[in-house]
């Protein structure tokens, strides 16, 4: 179970961890982050999450319990007390505010005469509190099935201007049945067909006195994928989406039955153009627990994807040539979104840490906080505080994209930049492609209370009626007879597995050849070259021609960076992971016998 708090702005405040910790979950008590009837951890894995002992973890609990928070239930666990915590509107600023002090080291008397008064009875119990320790690297990778939630538009590609050895690596690619890719514009210059490297035109698009708008212009322009199924016997380290022997499928079918009624009688309906409003609570309920994010249900809005979302987005913000910050490398699918809609890319620079906060002319960002795609670093506390003091000097707008938060197995929970936002400065992206499966197209975007209605305006423009009314109604339901988090756990478990076995066999059989970055999360890995950029390329050909392939980090790059590359490894079972691994180290003999 993921379960997200502000820990870290109370263990700034308060000596001990386990005050923190008090504070913390009574604040989300309070302002109806977890409301009444909510399951809480168990006080071994609240001890694991927050690096305390169990009977720290426990003298939490026994003083919420002693405050008329939370409940106990023999044999079942640990829940929030019934009935509503919520101030009235007017006064949850004021609720919260001791959360919203951001590490200020300010006490209230009520909170000081508490902490007294728990210290005595932690050291009458005869407790020792453990040393704090430094915090765990939460350094997940990215890599969401078919590569961001199987977007054809988001599939990696071999970029044609990376080496001299790229077109013949792209005709393995395309031969092996992996990725084919064409630019196509719209424009006929003789020029454009004067290499071999050249995009082929549009057929008939200009010659039949067609002209598309600049909107379509910059769209043809692009880089576009095309999907080619690979042979069976082919071991793709680039993401395939859920194996879905994996899958709860009867448990799926019977919330699909439920979402049609009876005899079909709710198949007649349609649902709103920002979604069906029973999965709008159902997402909300789980981001107050999962993520720390107080959510509800009006500021959400349902995406077919959440690329379709960012899209949206870019559209509604972006003037022709106003700057937009992305990140540098970063997924390649905002960048596109950005200068399709006319805007001018600002790269944000990404070191071992994340993006690097500056004070950027610019009022839109785009950043992966929680584990920055590709690279998998984990934005520091002070760094997510920095950008939202940079939104709000510039009332700026920045984009949370929270790709793959579901799955993690080690490192204690980070809170989104949502989750610390006290202006409504932050939109909150997030996607079920990764977390379900690739085909069901279901993205979604917490909005600041003015993006509402803008947002909902345009996707009644691109959806009046909206698709998938099915499948929201049956994940809906999924969510809510907890098969969503059931399913959740035992991924995590798989996944978790596998990416430790695949560390194990890149390290002991690849480590000459490649630096994997540290990561206890995500669903892929992302790892230096250690050797030449033309090895590289020789290296990727001859992986081709050995019947498995890896994604080019070269891919998500702006300016031209250290080679990389990016594993991704939750498709694969143990037994394919070793036999894609021992190809790539054929493929290297042959590279070396080459030379």
């Amino acid at each position: 179970m993921n379960f997200t708090l502000p820990y870290d702005r109370y263990l700034a405040v308060h000596r001990y961890k386990y005050l923190a910790l008090y504070h913390a979950l009574r604040a989300a008590i309070l302002d109806g982050t977890l409301p009444g009837g909510t399951r809480l951890p168990s006080t071994r894995k609240l001890a694991e999450l927050y690096t305390m002992s169990r009977g720290s973890a426990s003298q939490v609990y026994d003083m919420l319990l002693a405050d008329g928070y939370i409940r106990t239930e023999t044999g079942r666990g640990t829940y929030v007390a019934d009935g509503s915590f919520y101030p009235a509107e007017g006064e949850r600023k004021e609720a919260g505010q001791e959360a919203e002090g951001e590490g200020k080291a300010v006490m209230t008397k009520e909170s000081a005469s508490a902490e007294t008064a728990a210290d005595a009875a932690f050291t009458e119990a005869g407790m020792t509190e453990p040393a704090d320790s430094a915090d765990c690297a939460e350094a997940g990778m990215a890599g969401a099935p078919a590569d961001r939630a199987g977007d054809p538009q988001a599939v990696g590609t071999l970029p044609v201007q990376e080496s001299a050895d790229s077109d013949e690596a792209g005709y393995y690619a395309v031969q092996a049945g992996i990725i084919g890719s064409v630019n196509i514009p719209v424009s006929c210059d003789a020029s454009n067909a004067s290499d071999a490297a050249s995009p082929v035109s549009l057929p008939g698009a200009s010659h039949s006195g067609i002209r598309l708008s600049s909107w379509g212009d910059r769209l043809m322009n692009r880089h576009i994928s095309v999907y080619e199924p690979a042979d069976g016997a082919f071991v793709s380290f680039r993401s395939r989406g859920m194996r879905m022997e994996h899958f709860p499928y009867a448990e799926w079918r019977s919330a699909l039955k439920y979402a049609g009624g009876k005899s079909g009688g709710l198949l007649e309906g349609h649902c709103p153009p920002q979604g069906e409003e029973s999965l709008r609570r159902a997402i909300a309920a789980h981001l107050r627990v999962t993520r720390g994010i107080r959510a509800e249900a009006e500021h959400i809005v349902l995406f077919s994807g959440s690329m379709q979302g960012i899209v949206l987005l870019a559209q509604l913000l972006l003037e022709p040539g106003s700057p937009a910050v992305v990140e540098d490398p970063g997924f390649h699918g905002i960048r596109r979104a950005v200068e399709i809609s006319g805007g001018e890319l600002l790269l944000g620079k990404v070191d071992e840490s994340g993006l690097v906060p500056q004070d950027w002319a610019a009022r839109l960002l785009f950043v992966t906080p929680s584990r920055q795609f590709p690279t998998g670093a984990v934005l520091p506390l002070d760094r997510r505080r920095r950008l939202l003091e940079w939104a709000r000097r510039q009332e700026a707008l920045i984009v949370e994209d929270d790709y793959d938060s579901e799955f993690r197995w080690g490192g204690r929970p980070i809170e989104p930049l949502k989750a610390l936002d006290r202006e409504e400065r932050v939109v909150y992206i997030g996607s079920f492609s990764n977390s379900m499966f690739s085909g069901l197209r279901l993205g979604y975007a917490v909005l600041p209370p003015l993006l509402i209605k803008p947002v909902t305006a345009a996707k009644a423009l691109y959806e009046p009626l909206p698709g998938g009314q099915l499948e929201q109604r049956a994940l809906a339901r999924f969510m809510h007879t907890g098969g969503y988090s059931r399913h959740l756990r035992r991924m995590t478990r798989i996944y978790g597995e596998r990416g430790r076995i695949f560390r194990s066999l890149l390290s002991e059989r690849l480590g000459l050849l490649f630096e994997p970055l540290p990561g206890d999360a995500g669903l892929h890995i992302y790892a230096h070259w250690r050797r030449s950029r033309e090895e590289f390329a020789a290296f990727r050909a001859a992986a081709l021609k050995r019947g498995t392939d890896f994604r080019d980090a070269a891919l998500y790059r702006v300016v031209p960076g250290r080679p990389a590359a990016c594993f991704s490894f939750a498709h694969l079972d143990s037994g394919q992971l070793e036999i894609g691994v021992n190809r790539l180290l054929l493929a290297w003999e042959d590279v070396q016998n080459r030379t």
